[in-house]
């Protein structure tokens, strides 16, 4: 691979431009090559802001008309399928945010044509990469594997249902927490769940205690028509908790001792930016490091399924 590794997007949406461009753009040895988005005004003024000179408004006339390494692909689930299969098709390296489509069907069989055409993929899951977090889990991990976890994601969320009906808060949402779970403790040996809509005519809440495959014991918490938004972790090991709010600190409490060690999530991240605070900037280093290297990132297609079968036994393993 060339020094710099060549980026082309599809999407220049509000997602795209918080995380994704400002991520892309620190990193020297990257240049963002092309940029296509239907909404004309939308495509400049990301172009212009990052200096990307070629643009499109046919995804496909930017894979022919560019020397791409690999494409970003940032843009609702129930849109992302057919993109994701030609850019596999053309044999692109792909970027996903999550989750990586509407079912985990779709998600198989673009981790099959991947795999297939020795395509490399990372879906942002990026709370696996929030530099607080994984700080307050190597040190938890020092005292031995974690035993107990649990990932709390609530908000106050009273709009329609997700894309209007496309897709839903679990799969699209709430996966994140899910995702978590599998990322602390492993691969998931049984389950039970319960799925309930409150106050609205779609589900919102979202509860389960897991026991992995390690012997540990995982809890989800998600319920999206309360006080606010929280999104919360804890690990536990032998003598040791970490309690986690990746975008504020983690407080570590060790062997019965009252006073905690507290990280500052801006002084762990060297930065006081959503995108470093919140795992982006270190989700996307690792995927151009693994482009460079060769080697399939963390969070691939084929990983993905995963998160994505677990999903799927939540909504079928109700108490």
């Amino acid at each position: 691979m060339a020094e710099k590794v060549k980026i082309g997007f599809i999407g220049a949406g509000g997602m795209a431009n918080a995380v994704h461009y400002p991520s892309l753009a620190k990193m020297e040895d990257v240049e963002i090559v092309g940029i296509c988005d239907l909404d004309e005004k939308r495509l400049n003024e990301t172009a212009e802001k990052y200096k990307i000179r070629n643009r499109f408004t046919d995804y496909k006339e930017m894979i022919r008309k560019t020397s791409l390494d690999a494409v970003y692909i940032i843009m609702p689930p129930h849109h992302l399928f057919d993109i994701v299969i030609e850019c596999l098709k053309n044999k692109l390296n792909i970027f996903v945010e999550k989750p990586p489509g509407v079912m985990k069907e779709q998600t198989k069989q673009i981790a099959l044509l991947a795999e297939k055409n020795h395509c490399l993929s990372m879906v942002s899951f990026q709370r696996r990469f929030s530099p607080v977090t994984v700080k307050a889990r190597s040190i938890v991990e020092e005292r031995g594997p974690i035993i107990q976890c649990m990932v709390t994601f609530v908000k106050n969320y009273t709009g329609g249902p997700y894309y209007d009906g496309a897709s839903d808060i679990l799969t699209c949402d709430v996966i994140h927490a899910v995702d978590n779970l599998r990322w602390m403790c492993g691969e998931v040996k049984r389950l039970r769940a319960s799925v309930r809509n409150l106050y609205m005519d779609y589900d919102n809440s979202f509860n389960a205690i897991v026991e992995f495959e390690s012997g540990a014991i995982g809890f989800l918490v998600s319920n999206f028509i309360v006080g606010k938004r929280i999104f919360s972790q804890e690990m536990h090991s032998k003598g040791i908790s970490a309690y986690i709010e990746p975008e504020v600190r983690a407080v570590i409490y060790k062997d019965n001792k009252e006073e905690g060690i507290i990280l500052e999530s801006s002084e762990v991240a060297g930065s006081k930016e959503l995108y470093h605070i919140g795992g982006f900037y270190a989700e996307n280093r690792h995927f151009i490091d693994c482009l460079k290297d060769k080697k399939n990132p963390m969070t691939n297609f084929t990983d993905a399924c995963k998160t994505m079968e677990l999903v799927d036994r939540i909504y079928h393993s109700e108490i």
